[in-house]
């Protein structure tokens, strides 16, 4: 095993699905740029530099419509992170009785607000279990959907734990001629695979900027299908810039979302990030999320006693467990000896490991990015088959 205090080792970073490093420098360089010679709050004045701020913003909305093939600037909001994009649609869109379905798939920043609602305001919630690889159908998810009807059916574009895609597409469209909302989390898929809202007749989706898109942390945006600007409530209430002098807050989008100072700097660097793509809606080509996928799958596999969960996925994650040594101890070993950096334990996602049947510790999660490269996946091999004690 190398030396880890050995000055020349390399950073070797398989924890993309957690955050995406390194950012391009073009993303820092915007962020800093806006921090040392602008800085002013956007929404907030009638300066050139408050103007040039507001310009920045709406860029970025026009960006992330065009990604998305959004109908309108005005269904594009910012938020502080995905977990709270999450909440401003799931607190905003749900009402007391209400039957909301979901799966076993999800993030916490789904199940748990719903999980408060259900103690608090009477929805029930039919969470779809996963089979024991961890995939799930759309006839699945379509069987718990009632006719009473379901108020929202709300989803991942993809596990975080296994890197399957989920059938957003299907249910979307099935569901299309329905009063059924449909509310996809795109945290891990949105940069990796394209999404066109219209066509998947996705009503709500959230994503934050800092997973595959290539942006920084702490800014995130929510899509609102102009049918539900009405519809939607707020759930964070203040100071929007616009219409001052009443104590309710506006009753248009996106302002009615966006209560406090947006986080400009990191808007920008977002802005920056997806100038990066070599095309709108992905920040690379199904070819190569395709290899990424399968690199990282043969890396993981035919490794003594270290059982991979499903097989190679849809975007660049895979998931393991050793019966001897615990998740957490593996990323440590990883990390410590080899310099590679990984994710243990459950993710965030706890209700999937139970149909995954994974031990009480979790998993080892290994995730690649868009530059990861065979060197890299090759020392991820290596470094698994020595841990393995494998000749």
């Amino acid at each position: 095993m190398t030396d880890p205090s050995h000055p020349l080792k390399r950073r070797i970073y398989f924890d993309h699905a957690a955050t995406s490093w390194p950012k391009a420098l073009q993303v820092a360089k915007a962020m800093s740029d806006f921090i040392q010679n602008n800085g002013a709050s956007a929404g907030r004045g009638v300066s050139r530099s408050s103007q040039a701020a507001d310009e920045i913003v709406t860029t970025l909305r026009r960006q992330l419509m065009q990604a998305i093939d959004a109908p309108s600037l005005d269904s594009i909001s910012f938020h502080s992170s995905g977990t709270a994009a999450l909440n401003a649609a799931i607190f905003g869109l749900c009402r007391p009785g209400d039957h909301i379905v979901t799966t076993a798939a999800e993030h916490n920043s789904v199940l748990r607000p719903l999980e408060y609602l259900r103690t608090t305001q009477g929805i029930t919630v039919t969470i779809v279990p996963v089979d024991s690889t961890g995939h799930i159908t759309a006839e699945e998810i379509l069987a718990a959907v009632d006719e009473k009807p379901t108020r929202m059916v709300v989803m991942s574009g993809a596990s975080n734990v296994t890197g399957f895609a989920l059938p957003v597409v299907d249910i979307g469209q099935a569901l299309s001629s329905t009063s059924t909302i449909v509310v996809s989390d795109a945290a891990q898929s949105f940069g990796w695979m394209p999404i066109d809202v219209q066509d998947a007749c996705i009503d709500v989706l959230a994503t934050p900027a800092h997973k595959a898109s290539g942006g920084p942390l702490g800014i995130a945006c929510l899509y609102v299908h102009p049918t539900l600007h009405d519809e939607i409530r707020p759930t964070l209430f203040g100071g929007t810039g616009s219409q001052s002098e009443s104590l309710e807050m506006p009753i248009k989008m996106p302002g009615k979302l966006e209560a406090g100072s947006l986080n400009v700097p990191a808007i920008a660097g977002w802005s920056a990030a997806l100038k990066q793509w070599p095309n709108a809606q992905s920040i690379v080509s199904s070819e190569h999320r395709t290899y990424l996928c399968r690199r990282l799958y043969d890396a993981v596999s035919g490794h003594s006693n270290l059982t991979v969960i499903g097989s190679s996925s849809d975007i660049p994650i895979a998931s393991v467990y050793h019966p001897m040594i615990e998740a957490t101890e593996l990323a440590i070993i990883l990390d410590t000896e080899f310099a590679i950096e990984s994710r243990a334990g459950l993710h965030c996602a706890a209700a999937i490991h139970r149909h995954l049947n994974t031990p009480p510790s979790g998993l080892l999660r290994l995730s690649a990015g868009p530059e990861t490269g065979d060197n890299d996946f090759n020392s991820l091999h290596q470094a698994l088959k020595e841990i393995s004690f494998e000749q």
